[in-house]
């Protein structure tokens, strides 16, 4: 699994990154979790405002902190075959 934390480095950011690490360990999953900070790559994703949280490719949310919930409720919906 792979997922992608988009934004510049803000507290807002740092903070999606601390939810989404929090979501993996409680559902137990590995996945291979990085940060993009390079705007260029970012807008890559067609999202409009950070952070922007990216799961498998799928832009999930963006522009907004999602709840520990959501973000498990995502993983949960990517690990289905």
């Amino acid at each position: 699994m792979e997922i992608r934390v988009l934004g510049p480095g803000c507290a807002r950011c740092h903070e999606v990154e601390k939810r989404t690490r929090d979501a993996l360990a409680e559902l137990d999953v590995a996945a291979d979790l990085q940060k993009i900070t390079d705007m260029k790559e970012i807008m890559g994703y067609g999202i409009m405002g950070t952070p922007g949280l990216v799961i498998n490719g799928m832009v999930r949310c963006a522009a907004r902190i999602p709840s520990v919930a959501e973000i498990k409720k995502w993983i949960q919906e990517a690990l289905r075959p």
